[in-house]
């Protein structure tokens, strides 16, 4: 899966954004962040200039280590969020499934 967000730099000068991926195991047999940061992206943009940053999402970024040590993944609802700060980002809930 494929995760995509469209930046544009509205300031008065060029410069760097560093876009932000986080994940939430909606569901879970053990307490999970709400939050889990699973990848960032730095991209140059020039006055005015939009782009769009994306991330694949496969099944090796959903593992933790479970309640017997496992390094696994458990299907159910996921929330996806991409944003340039962990305060003001964009969500789609998506379903799983092994």
């Amino acid at each position: 899966m494929k995760a995509s967000i469209v930046v544009t730099n509205s300031g008065n000068f060029d410069g760097e954004e560093t876009v932000q991926l986080y994940i939430r195991d909606k569901v879970a047999s053990i307490t999970r962040p709400v939050k889990e940061l699973k990848g960032f992206k730095t991209v140059f943009l020039k006055k005015g200039e939009s782009q769009t940053v994306s991330f694949d999402i496969n099944p090796e970024l959903l593992k933790f280590y479970n309640e017997d040590l496992n390094f696994d993944w458990e299907e159910g609802e996921f929330d996806i969020m991409i944003g340039t700060n962990s305060d003001n980002l964009t969500t789609k809930t998506v379903l799983w499934q092994k």
